[in-house]
């Protein structure tokens, strides 16, 4: 059975840092991209960022230069490191791979 489970989510203020975690089991993590999206209240969901099985990441431009994808194939787990948190990146975090989703971890940027 595949499982995503994300973590690490909470309430932060605006230019504080957190992680979030995503655990994987069922597949082979260590030969799958993994992504996460990020769905603010009223927004669509949109691509956040993404680490190939080679490490090779990449951002979208609203997160570029403040938040860091990584992976731990042998703990079959991803990060996302966010730091310089903004009001504008609350939404509820989602990882993404072998074409299945977690259930999301909500993030919080308010005073």
């Amino acid at each position: 059975q595949v499982q995503l489970v994300e973590s690490g989510g909470g309430l932060v203020q605006p230019g504080g840092s957190l992680r979030l975690s995503c655990a994987a089991s069922g597949f082979p993590f260590d030969v799958y991209t993994v992504m996460w999206y990020r769905q603010a209240p009223g927004k669509e969901r949109e691509w956040v960022a993404a680490i190939t099985r080679r490490h090779v990441t990449n951002y979208a431009d609203s997160v570029k230069g403040r938040f860091t994808i990584s992976r731990d194939n042998a703990k079959n787990t991803a990060y996302l490191q966010m730091s310089s948190l903004e009001p504008e990146d609350t939404a509820i975090y989602y990882c993404y791979s072998y074409d299945s989703w977690g259930q999301g971890t909500q993030v919080t940027v308010s005073s």
